[in-house]
């Protein structure tokens, strides 16, 4: 997509259509960085931040195992109607 470069009070820049904006989550406040000639911008918010750690405690605590084992095992209708 091609934007235009605009003034806004004594800088320049970019408008952003909401719909980008809302397909890439960003919102107030944003990480602007430069990565060789390229100007990469990525929201603050990390939905999944902190996932592996918690999961690395459950698995030390023991709370990680599934809890509906019968969910696991073949029914009459898995093993007579389920086709592969």
């Amino acid at each position: 997509m091609k934007v235009n470069i605009v003034r806004i009070g004594n800088s320049q820049g970019i408008r952003i259509p909401k719909t980008i904006l809302q397909q890439c989550h960003l919102a107030d406040a944003i990480e602007l960085e430069v990565q060789g000639n390229r100007l990469v911008l990525q929201s603050l918010s990390r939905p999944r931040a902190g996932w592996e750690d918690t999961f690395r405690r459950m698995h030390t605590h023991g709370d990680d195992t599934l809890l509906d084992q019968r969910s696991l095992s073949t029914t009459k209708w898995d093993r007579a109607e389920w086709q592969w």
